[in-house]
């Protein structure tokens, strides 16, 4: 019988963080330049220099990535999934070269370590840095403070109770019930201990849904026997599910301590390596359940489960017993139910997970949302979108903000003029406060041209994160438009005197799927706003 934790991965914890070094490297930071990183860079800074991807002690190089990329292989010669790279679009990475040092802080300025970089290059407009990493400070986490642990503490803390043998359950979506139960099932069929390790890499600000896992993992953990099981969190970087994001998962969960890790049993609608019957696929020519063995951990397969309702239990489809009435919900089933606002069953999930899920995203009725009106100069957008406002007033229950082109461009954007560049930015500023406003609970009603294709994307992912965003095509024809030109914009612009003037001198690339496209050509306004309603009460938004 061991009578310890297994060995971290390659043998030895990393520890990138010298406290002895600290000061110093704060020293010779001031006069080194700097890489402001986004927050997905500092989750994957904060694993490595906690040592969650050991034996790694810096960003791998070109020739490194290469490598691993062809043949999964460390320069030692073991075993490694995933390039790990510090990846940048600045314009201070491109003046980078090897031999050079410099500071790695947060957005706010936080000294958190210093890279002496061995490679940079171009990847697709890119530029990707290797090199050694010394750490200063990990990335402040004003929230869940108790719950985080680096994996030298969470050792610690599981030797202290006593754990020897260690089952993780990582995670990026709540528990339920069928989660649950195999997680307890696995747990005690393997005589193992069990560490809830939610995933949580995220940012208070562009990135807050890992709040509510949190709170559903609180809520949740109540139900499992307090001796065997322990909640800490993961900040690990979202990745796309795949073999190789699965194996670097099996790393990560040995360095914190475990030797078993349940792999799959989330709703994950993309991705190649998604449920526990993807394990049977192959990976460098062997079993994939075979290479997360030379890493010295055991893959466990979460089957697909069914609620058999004669036994009021979960159990595996091949488990099922014969002639059962067998039930089962679809990931995407509950989530068209959350947002519906419609009952889901007592078999599916627990009350409080729920009610934690509802904290966060209510009905669709009583969610904040956007609608985005789009098109050119003269195709009445503003004119509908103050139409639309009015209606959405008068009805009462949410606050509604206009965000006008014109109201924007005086009191959010004077500086800026009307180059492709400056375009690009105020409509993104537009899209950064209908977004707050979205969060909140509130209507955000954005009537701005928009004209560029990636930009309109970049502002629905924005806004889709914390609530509803609704794109409307106001397709009124040029022609429409330019009869409509009180200011005579169209003519100027045709005369060479306005530069740069969507629909003439420059592009308007057409939404290609928005919720809705009108043309006002021959519609009036308040047909045109009935329309809107319709739509939003289609999509829930309206009751």
């Amino acid at each position: 019988m061991v009578n310890q934790l297994i060995a971290p991965y390659g043998g030895t914890l990393v520890n990138l963080i010298d406290p002895g070094k600290c000061d110093a490297l704060k020293q010779e930071a001031l006069s080194l330049p700097s890489l402001d990183l986004d927050w997905q860079q500092q989750c994957e800074l904060e694993m490595l220099m906690t040592g969650a991807y050991s034996p790694l002690a810096g960003f791998m190089t070109r020739t490194q990535c290469a490598r691993v990329e062809a043949d999964q292989l460390l320069d030692d010669g073991s075993f490694w999934p995933l390039p790990v790279t510090l990846a940048s679009r600045q314009k201070a990475a491109a003046s980078l070269k090897p031999g050079d040092r410099i500071a790695l802080r947060d957005g706010e300025g936080y000294m958190l370590a210093v890279l002496t970089v061995s490679d940079v290059w171009d990847d697709q407009g890119t530029w990707r840095l290797g090199g050694a990493v010394e750490g200063v400070g990990l990335p402040p986490h004003p929230d869940f403070v108790g719950l985080r642990a680096t994996p030298a503490e969470l050792r610690a803390l599981l030797g202290r109770r006593g754990w020897r043998r260690v089952i993780a359950w990582q995670a990026r979506q709540p528990m339920h019930r069928a989660q649950f139960e195999f997680c307890l099932k696995s747990a005690i069929e393997n005589e193992a201990n069990l560490l809830l390790h939610p995933q949580v890499g995220g940012d208070i600000t562009d990135a807050p849904g890992y709040f509510c896992l949190v709170r559903s993992f609180l809520a949740v953990r109540e139900r499992f026997p307090a001796a065997t099981t322990q909640l800490s969190l993961l900040p690990a970087p979202p990745r796309e599910a795949s073999s190789h994001a699965l194996l670097l998962r099996a790393i990560v969960a040995r360095n914190y301590g475990c030797e078993l890790l349940i792999a799959g049993g989330e709703h994950l609608p993309d991705g190649s390596c998604r449920r526990g019957e993807d394990l049977s696929q192959t990976h460098a020519d062997l079993p994939l359940a075979e290479v997360a063995g030379k890493i010295g951990v055991q893959l466990i397969p979460y089957p697909r489960m069914v609620y058999v309702e004669d036994r009021a239990e979960h159990l595996p489809e091949s488990e099922a017993p014969a002639g059962g009435r067998l039930l089962t919900l679809s990931g995407d089933e509950f989530q068209r139910r959350m947002r519906a606002g419609l009952r889901i069953p007592d078999w599916y999930s627990f009350p409080e997970v729920l009610a934690e899920l509802h904290r966060q995203s209510p009905p669709r009725e009583r969610q904040g949302f956007t609608v985005f009106f789009t098109g050119l100069s003269g195709a009445g957008k503003s004119t509908l979108a103050r139409s639309l406002a009015a209606r959405l007033m008068e009805m009462g229950g949410r606050s509604v903000t206009l965000l006008d082109g014109d109201i924007v461009r005086r009191h959010l954007s004077s500086e800026l003029g009307f180059s492709k560049a400056h375009r690009d930015t105020n409509v993104r500023r537009i899209g950064f406060v209908a977004s707050e406003i979205t969060k909140n609970r509130g209507i955000a009603i954005c009537a701005p041209i928009a004209p560029y294709r990636q930009t309109r994307r970049d502002v629905r992912d924005m806004i889709e994160g914390v609530g509803g965003f609704v794109e409307i095509h106001v397709a009124t024809p040029i022609e429409t438009c330019e009869s409509r030109d009180r200011k005579g914009l169209y003519a100027k612009a045709r005369a060479g005197l306005i530069p740069e003037f969507t629909g003439v001198s420059d592009p308007y690339e057409v939404p290609e799927h928005p919720e809705l496209a009108i043309d006002t050509t021959n519609l009036n306004i308040d047909a045109a706003v009935q329309q809107i309603l319709l739509k939003l009460e289609h999509e829930g938004y309206l009751r």
